[in-house]
């Protein structure tokens, strides 16, 4: 007995010095982390970590459901489609035509209403709120000067960097986009409880406004702004300017560093459903109109949706773009595969939300996965009657 008293010690004062160290080295982050992500089987955030975190609502007001089409889910998922949601484990898959849902289908446990983690599509809402606030005259336009609003910005170029370069991921920021080290700046930012004093401790460290670098960092300072140039927090003013107008059925979280006052992790962490997702894809696809209001400037939008560098012709502000099929398509996109797909052309949205996402290489910006969720769903709209 004092043998397994003695070993029971030596484990606490271990874990206890441990436990210090992360703190001397600045690290303690990382218990959050193993607490939320690790206890739970995972290696990086899920579909369901937002439990695990304090949030701030989005608030719905009256509900607008979405147009149900006259041959709803008439027309089966293809063999390849099902056996893609299977492998990829796809919580949700949707496809609008016409602005009605046409077909839809929900695994895991999840349907319409269920909640689940947006991942980077939330970057999409955050370059949305930034339109919205130039629209408002709140902020000046895409070139007003980052050092306006946080005048406490370090690093060599912190006087050259503009808003519209964090929309854009071209800040020079500087920042590591790996999600999966426990030790990058992306993973910190993640589970630190103060994320203002994180993203005020980087600097910008190479000339802004290049060229396309896609960096996490860059939105979570587009926040720290838009909380400043509104005067409220910005899940409140999506809410207001957004979630509300366009009749959202669910009221949505957005995940804080920490309770009370914390900030909203702006970069990721929007929980909601497929349904209240494709809603921004609607907005976009009408050039910022709803229902007869004009919610978001169209030029806005425009600008938006078209590469500001030729060299990086998968990006634009906030939004992913692709020419496929002959096609302009833009869309969110959230890791682990969440997707809203937009394809004006043929008035088409294609919501995707799922735990895996498809093979992604050097040579190609867009994963396999997008081309499978559009084409399957091309082939599934041909059989419609």
């Amino acid at each position: 007995m004092k043998k397994l008293f003695k070993i029971l010690k030596i484990v606490i004062i271990t874990l206890v010095a441990i436990v210090a160290l992360m703190y001397i080295f600045k690290v303690d982050y990382l218990i959050t982390a193993v607490r939320t992500v690790y206890f739970h089987g995972h290696k990086t955030a899920f579909l369901d970590d937002y439990k695990y975190f304090p949030n701030r609502e989005i608030k719905k007001d009256i509900a607008q459901p979405w147009q149900m089409a006259i041959d709803y889910n008439t027309v089966p998922a293809t063999e390849r489609l099902e056996k893609t949601n299977k492998d990829l484990k796809t919580v949700a898959f949707m496809i609008i035509k016409n602005d009605s849902i046409w077909y839809e289908s929900y695994y895991d446990g999840y349907d319409k209403d269920s909640k689940s983690n947006s991942f980077s599509m939330a970057k999409s809402v955050v370059s949305a709120a930034l339109g919205k606030a130039i629209q408002e005259g709140k902020i000046k336009g895409l070139d007003q000067k980052l050092i306006d609003f946080l005048p406490e910005l370090e690093g060599a170029y912190k006087d050259q960097v503009t808003v519209g370069d964090l929309s854009s991921m071209a800040s020079g920021l500087d920042w590591d986009e790996q999600y999966y080290s426990p030790l990058s700046i992306v993973t910190r930012a993640y589970f630190d409880k103060d994320l203002r004093k994180v993203m005020m401790g980087l600097q910008i460290k190479n000339q802004p406004g290049q060229h396309f670098e896609y960096k996490s960092g860059d939105t979570e300072l587009l926040a720290m702004v838009l909380e400043k140039a509104v005067k409220k927090p910005l899940a409140d003013y999506v809410s207001e300017k957004f979630w509300q107008p366009m009749g959202a059925e669910n009221d949505a979280l957005w995940q804080l560093d920490h309770d009370g006052d914390g900030i909203e992790k702006a970069y990721c962490c929007i929980a909601s459903n497929a349904r209240d997702f494709a809603r921004f894809g609607k907005l976009y696809k009408q050039y910022g109109k709803w229902e007869g209001q004009q919610l978001l400037d169209s030029a806005f939008v425009a600008k938006s949706i078209q590469p500001r560098f030729p060299e990086s012709p998968q990006y634009g502000y906030g939004w992913w773009l692709n020419n496929y099929r002959n096609k302009h398509m833009f869309y969110m996109r959230g890791h682990l595969g969440q997707f809203v797909i937009v394809i004006p052309e043929d008035d088409i949205i294609i919501v995707r939300l799922g735990h895996l996402k498809g093979l992604e290489t050097a040579e190609d910006a867009h994963s396999k996965d997008f081309y499978i969720y559009v084409d399957e769903a091309y082939q599934m709209l041909s059989k419609r009657k």
